[in-house]
């Protein structure tokens, strides 16, 4: 997923080791949980309705760690982790590289923005599913040791889940300080099962060779090849993370907590699993469980919740942060953000999305009741953004002057690989694989559609705002008076005038003596230093135009942006606390003939302005000192 605030007091200039720690919990909970169903789901298609051969368990092993090395280690540890943006990663951040944001429309690059934004929507089908079919799979290690609780499984998955998302207004500063320990814990442990199940059948070794893997997606039926590499591709879903919380750790300790725990430990379990299986066939139901003696089932089940539990977490986090970079750079409309912590930069809390992903989580839950019904769900979301990110990183690898024929032959064999897993996962369309892409589609749609509506609504101010020569005429020669105290126009652009003020001084005929028109620009970087936060330009005598930039993982805040301007000495004899804000409020008017979208999805649009969190409250901008214009604005 994208930056996660669990992991925003752990940054790239923190000791290796914490920070490495800190990536085990955060970046590695969802990968490092797909034991528990991975190569259960991927022998249950080899066997097709039987017991897997010893040829096909070693082949599903060597399938499962070669996707590993290939896809998790060489591709997004070692490549993909190039492509940061000044140390951030992630979807958006390769949008931003490509500066597809300002593209004009009908470019390759605008389309190239539209494929972007279907990835980041993607993440949104992952984050419903991850904590389902995570939390579901470790409460279903009770049916090992106790059949009988069958049938509180998901109401027990229920009950945590609701748990889960009732905890994210309350900040997770104090549980995600121990998400890394637990989760070294976790990857010990699976280890040491691994090992064990290792010593009791070490033939699976030979499962080290490509060639098993190879010749059993050769000579097995076209059907079941196809279905078993769907199902090993839940052992690389989460792998994604780790170039999505590259800001928060940085590139470092995301490839040593890789390198040196997480990728040992998943292979020694996944080893342990085959080698249960050669020996025993009939432990189908469970590997991962029946490794555990029976004195360990109910710890394990224990370790197992609290793993998959952090595992949600982070995709949660993840989701929240993704929705606000994505706020920031245009895609979606204002929504209440809180800030759970003062602290830490990043811990945040959307509450709007958090009960929506949490709706969608336990429809998933409800609907499919079982990890099996789930792996079906699951894979196809990923997939299709691993295929996005190969394309679009390849594309900044060109941009940043690298040798195309090079990153074509590279990325281009990721490409393929990538591609042959979606086609597999696609199989699994009909069995559950829509309900991730309906949410992602929805949430596409209403992206686009934002954003559109969004450049609609700009061309129509821009018919309807002052150029500054009539401001400096009107404030020369036409005002009647000038009031006292300083006014602050909030404006949408950079040039011209805001058209609340415009509406001021057509109705009173005057101005303040003192009047500011104060710009939010968002840049493509993910941070502005204070030092460059604040530019300041006079327009002529008493108006003064300040554009505060920031990147798109700060929090924009009017109020803030001013005292720094006061404090650097760009603005001058200022009390902030006798300032009077004025705030343009529009109404939106959908009409046909006016040219646009279609006008249904002007009336979506209008809908989603007119539920967006108000201009005031998302920049904080002090309540009692805020004034309102009303506009109405065809589209």
């Amino acid at each position: 997923m994208t930056a996660t605030p669990v992991a925003s007091s752990i940054n790239s200039t923190a000791l290796p080791v914490t920070a490495t720690i800190g990536a085990l919990g955060v970046v590695y909970g969802d990968i490092g949980t797909s034991p528990l169903y991975a190569l259960k789901e991927a022998a249950r298609a080899a066997a097709d309705g039987g017991t897997p051969s010893p040829g096909a368990i070693l082949g599903l092993v060597s399938l499962i760690l070669w996707a590993l090395i290939l896809i998790v280690s060489i591709k997004y540890a070692l490549l993909i982790l190039r492509a940061d943006n000044r140390g951030e990663g992630g979807i958006v951040a390769l949008l931003a590289l490509l500066h597809v944001r300002s593209a004009a429309p009908g470019t390759w690059r605008a389309q190239l923005l539209i494929v972007g934004l279907v990835g980041a929507a993607l993440l949104y089908g992952d984050g419903a599913i991850t904590p389902a079919i995570s939390v579901l799979s470790a409460i279903e290690g009770l049916k090992v040791d106790a059949p009988s609780l069958a049938h509180i499984i998901v109401p027990i998955t229920i009950v945590i889940l609701v748990g889960l998302f009732i905890m994210q207004k309350h900040g997770t500063s104090i549980i995600g300080q121990i998400f890394g320990p637990v989760m070294f814990v976790w990857f010990a442990v699976i280890a040491a099962l691994g090992i064990h199940g290792i010593v009791k059948a070490p033939a699976v070794l030979a499962a080290l060779s490509p060639l098993h893997a190879f010749e059993f997606l050769i000579h097995e039926d076209f059907r079941i090849s196809f279905a078993v590499l769907g199902a090993a591709f839940l052992a690389v879903t989460g792998g994604e993370a780790m170039y999505a919380d590259m800001g928060h750790f940085g590139r470092v300790p995301i490839r040593l907590a890789w390198f040196s725990v997480a990728l040992p430990a998943l292979m020694l379990n996944y080893f342990g699993q085959g080698a249960l299986l050669l020996t025993d066939p009939t432990a189908l139901d469970h590997p991962f469980y029946q490794l555990a003696p029976d004195w360990a089932q109910y710890p394990l089940v224990a370790l197992a919740t609290v793993a998959t539990v952090i595992a949600s977490q982070a995709i949660i986090s993840g989701v929240f942060s993704l929705t606000q970079q994505s706020i920031q750079l245009g895609f979606l409309p204002r929504m209440q953000i809180n800030h759970t912590t003062s602290h830490a930069i990043g811990q945040i809390y959307v509450p709007l999305v958090n009960w929506l992903l949490a709706a969608a989580t336990l429809g998933a839950v409800i609907v499919f009741g079982s990890s099996d019904a789930l792996a079906g769900a699951y894979g196809i979301a990923v997939s299709l953004l691993m295929v996005i990110t190969t394309l679009l990183a390849a594309l900044v690898a060109i941009q940043w002057g690298y040798s195309p024929v090079i990153v074509i032959a590279v990325n281009g064999f990721f490409f393929i690989i990538d591609c042959i897993f979606f086609a597999a996962n696609s199989t699994k369309l009909i069995e559950g694989g829509w309900f991730p892409l309906v949410l992602a589609g929805v949430v596409a749609f209403l992206m686009l559609t934002w954003r559109s509506g969004v450049k609609l609504v700009e061309g129509a101010r821009g018919r309807l705002r002052q150029p500054e020569e009539e401001l400096i005429e009107t404030a020369i020669s036409k005002c009647r008076a000038r009031l006292s105290r300083t006014a602050i126009f909030l404006a949408s652009t950079p040039t011209g005038v805001p058209l609340a003020l415009t509406q001021f001084v057509k109705h009173n005929q005057c101005l303040h003596e003192r009047v500011l028109l104060v710009t939010i620009l968002i840049a493509e970087s993910p941070r502005i230093a204070d030092e460059d936060r604040v530019e300041v330009i006079e327009i002529t005598q008493g108006i003064t135009r300040v554009i505060l930039h920031y990147g798109f993982m700060q929090y924009p805040t009017i109020h803030e942006g001013l005292r720094l301007a006061c404090r650097q000495g760009k603005l001058e004899g200022i009390d902030l606390a006798d300032v009077t804000y004025y705030i343009g409020r529009e109404t939106i008017i959908p009409r046909e003939d006016v040219p646009g979208m279609w006008v249904w999805r002007e009336a979506i649009f209008a809908f989603l302005q007119r539920n967006a969190e108000r201009t005031a409250a998302f920049f904080d901008v002090p309540t009692r000192q805020v004034v309102e214009f009303g506009t109405e604005i065809e589209i």
